[in-house]
């Protein structure tokens, strides 16, 4: 199945939008942390802390964290879960550099690594993981489908998924709210910090465009997860999803 979002690119052209993507995040990775904190008034390190607590129960021990940018959701992983391995895996070198230096920093370069990876044609051999994460990356997957079959794959029988991602409110008034603050405030803050003249615009399209909610939850069954399940954060701005293989 197509989805809306998979439809739409960072940057005009002809190009897959899996390179476009590549590009887009290569370019806004000096700024993405800085922003990414900014543009949420830091709410966005609850919503990491909230999804690495739904695995806590079941103490992890081999982690894979998908489209891992900077690290930020993988270092929280790290210090909350103490796994024995942690790899995050992401198209863009650029964004993963940011990731070593930070891991390096904190002293934790023994436990992370990072590997450049198509998400949709991951390497590793199946029923790798005990459990498999995603904050706010899975929306830029060029089809979500065959990212989410891949992400179930790699998990281990009984293994755990835990996925933070952002959406849109659907109640009055933050719909309404959350659309004038993403349709102004964030491309036009983004585009001054960034300096980069689409990706933000980018950012607020697939936002809009990605199946949430109930939708997500047969996306996910038809991917191979069970007990899916979805709870809205800070009146349904971001959703997080977990689900069992």
């Amino acid at each position: 199945m197509t989805y809306q979002q998979e439809k739409i690119k960072p940057y005009d052209g002809h190009g897959e939008k899996g390179k476009l993507v590549e590009e887009m995040f290569d370019n806004i990775a000096p700024t993405y942390d800085t922003l990414n904190h900014r543009l949420s008034w830091d709410i966005d390190k609850g919503w990491r802390r909230k999804a690495i607590k739904a695995l806590l129960p079941y103490h992890p021990r081999r982690i894979l964290d998908i489209a891992t940018g900077t690290g930020d959701f993988a270092i929280l992983a790290a210090r909350m879960l103490r796994p024995d391995e942690l790899i995050g895996a992401d198209i863009s070198e650029g964004m993963m550099k940011i990731g070593r230096q930070k891991a390096a920093a904190l002293g934790l370069d023994k436990v992370i690594s990072f590997a450049k990876e198509d998400c949709l044609h991951l390497s590793f051999p199946d029923n790798s993981f005990d459990a498999v994460t995603a904050a706010f990356g899975i929306r830029n997957f060029q089809n979500l489908d065959q990212g989410l079959r891949e992400m179930c794959r790699v998990l281990k029988p009984g293994g755990h998924l835990s996925i933070v991602e952002l959406t849109t409110p659907v109640a009055f008034p933050m719909r309404q709210l959350f659309h004038l603050y993403a349709h102004t405030v964030l491309p036009v803050y983004g585009r001054l910090i960034s300096k980069d003249q689409s990706a933000y615009g980018y950012l607020t399209k697939t936002i809009e465009a990605f199946p949430q909610g109930e939708t997500m939850m047969k996306v996910l069954r038809q991917a191979g997860f069970s007990e899916a399940h979805f709870r809205r954060l800070t009146f349904g701005i971001c959703t997080m999803y977990t689900a069992t293989k």
